[in-house]
């Protein structure tokens, strides 16, 4: 569901500058949960590894980072040390090697003819199964990613998502997908879709449990899946795959090998993968660049590459737009610090409302704030590598814009500081679409709680509405557009001419989801050369078409017709 182009390792300049604090009285006080450790799952069995990765809560990076940074080097150091008693220590994962990472493909190869035969009907109960264990499991769920430092606010936001995704709606319109029937005279006719085979499956660090969780989507579709749990942040992951998932494959008489799931270096792996005559698709979630390099490696070996990259969304406000709620959209690019890949990215608005909107966006600014993951309505995360918004910020101020608000560091108390480990929510104006993308943050996506509003040229109504479309569809990059207006024809010469992204919003929620409509997938440098809106289900399987025939001669059928 979210993705980044950061690498998994670990910024120690960054941690170290951050602001130390002892640790406060509740972190002290907190009971000492069981620590949760995880194995290698392969061919439904739990295996050793090489060594362990540990996860640290949160709040613990907020409170005092130099000690969880040193709990978890000591531990990874030596797993039976003291330090694993400490209460910042939630869990571990076992790390796989080659050697596991051969295995995994092997059982999911194995696994893959037996899982495919089993009826469409079957293998979709596993969907249900999941949306009933993710709806029985809300509070774990949500708690888990609390734990990796996502604000509780968004947590519940990410589960609900997947209850959209997992939808009695969406479900039913995923089968109809799958497999059609007609009748043609004396002919039974089907159009439908069969899977690829073993699926590997890459969830990005800054989200990885509800990306992982599309791996489900996969396995509905009668492919074997093997999931890497991203090493810098395994634990989600894991808990999800051994814990939600695997249960309910068992409960359906999965052959094992069905689902494997394992902590692994990401270089080595993606490797790995794609070299094996054993992996039939990858489901890469990254940066743009990297992906597209990665596409042309997997077709090079004969593999289809799914491409979840970055997006660069816009939202288009129109001169008779509701103003405070297309405001409300807006400022969910600020959410999760802007590192959500469907969050908006830009905005373009009609001049006509530009002061308006601004003022506006000032206002409602106000109630994004930073906090400790688990405290109610912060909406703001860390962000630890935070140079290049400075870079990009400045590049925007030398070339013209105007700083609205926002433009610092701050403290998990939103007190300003050189050193917080938080951003301002932060917006820049642009004036003009002739040169708007001269700008780096307009051009790209920059994944920080920064949002450049364009405000365009002065010109009729129907000239603007004409360069609103071109701007939008010359965008390189095409996940999600919105659009807020009140004029019929103006949504539907967006409608009908908007032919960049995979989503089109109008009057609603940027980064929303519901049902029937793709959450994931989009055009240019966010889908890849194939890109489009992905649902995971109809992108890890291909179309087939079937003909039964009764009593029809075949010459007849060829020259008769």
């Amino acid at each position: 569901m979210l993705s980044d182009g950061t690498t998994e390792e670990t910024s120690s300049k960054e941690e170290t500058s951050s602001k130390r604090s002892a640790p406060s009285d509740s972190a002290a006080d907190e009971r000492r949960a069981p620590l949760r450790s995880y194995k290698l799952y392969v061919a439904g069995k739990d295996i050793e590894g090489e060594g362990w990765v540990y996860t640290m809560s949160g709040r613990s990076l907020l409170e005092d980072v130099f000690t969880s940074v040193t709990l978890k080097r000591t531990l990874e150091r030596d797993a039976d040390a003291e330090a694993a008693r400490h209460p910042y220590v939630v869990g571990r994962c076992a790390i796989a090697g080659d050697a596991a990472l051969d295995l995994a493909s092997e059982a999911a190869a194995s696994a893959a003819p037996g899982w495919a035969a089993v009826p469409l009907e079957r293998r979709m109960l596993l969907g249900h199964r999941f949306r009933e264990e993710l709806d029985r499991r809300r509070d774990e769920f949500i708690d888990m990613l609390i734990t990796e430092s996502h604000p509780a606010k968004l947590a519940r936001w990410e589960h609900s998502s997947l209850l959209q995704i997992f939808s009695e709606e969406s479900l039913g319109w995923y089968q109809r997908q799958m497999h059609t029937e007609f009748r043609h005279g004396d002919r039974r006719l089907i159009v439908r879709r069969q899977p690829d085979g073993v699926v590997a499956f890459n969830p990005p660090q800054n989200a990885p449990l509800p990306s992982a969780a599309l791996g489900v989507l996969c396995l509905m579709s009668g492919n074997s899946l093997i999931m890497r749990a991203p090493r810098s942040i395994a634990l989600s992951t894991m808990w999800l795959m051994r814990e939600v998932v695997a249960p309910i494959l068992d409960e359906l008489g999965a052959p094992p090998g069905t689902l494997n799931a394992l902590c692994a270096n990401p270089k080595q792996t993606l490797d790995r993968w794609v070299a094996s005559p054993l992996i039939d698709d990858i489901f890469y979630i990254g940066g743009s660049q990297e992906g597209l390099r990665f596409e042309q490696q997997c077709v090079a070996n004969g593999k289809k590459a799914i491409l979840e990259l970055a997006g660069n969304d816009s939202v288009v406000v129109w001169s008779d737009a509701d103003i405070p709620k297309a405001v409300e959209a807006i400022t969910e690019a600020f959410y999760g610090s802007g590192q959500i890949c469907m969050v908006p990215n830009g905005v373009l608005v009609h001049p006509a409302v530009a002061d308006e909107l601004l003022a506006e966006l000032k206002e409602q600014v106000k109630r994004i704030r930073p906090g400790y993951p688990e405290e109610e309505d912060v909406l703001l995360s860390p962000v630890r590598r935070s140079e290049r918004f400075f870079r990009l910020l400045d590049q925007a101020l030398g070339q013209g814009g105007e700083l609205v608000i926002g433009g610092r560091r701050t403290e998990v108390d939103g007190t300003p500081s050189d050193t917080g480990v938080f951003l301002q929510p932060t917006v820049v104006r642009v004036d003009g679409l002739a040169r708007a993308r001269e700008y780096d943050i307009v051009r790209e996506e920059t994944f920080f709680p920064l949002i450049p509003v364009v405000v365009a040229e002065p010109a009729s109504d129907q000239e603007l509405l004409s360069r609103f479309v071109d701007f939008t569809n010359s965008n390189l990059y095409g996940l999600r557009n919105s659009l807020w207006a009140r004029s019929e024809d103006v949504i539907d010469t967006f409608v009908q001419q908007v032919t960049n992204g995979g989503l089109l919003k109008i009057n609603d929620s940027h980064m929303g989801c519901v049902p029937y409509l793709p959450t994931h997938g989009g055009t240019g440098l966010t889908g890849g050369v194939f890109g489009e809106a992905n649902y995971p289900m109809l992108k890890t399987s291909h179309l087939q078409g079937v003909s039964i025939a009764r009593d029809v001669s075949p010459y007849e059928a060829v020259f008769g017709a």
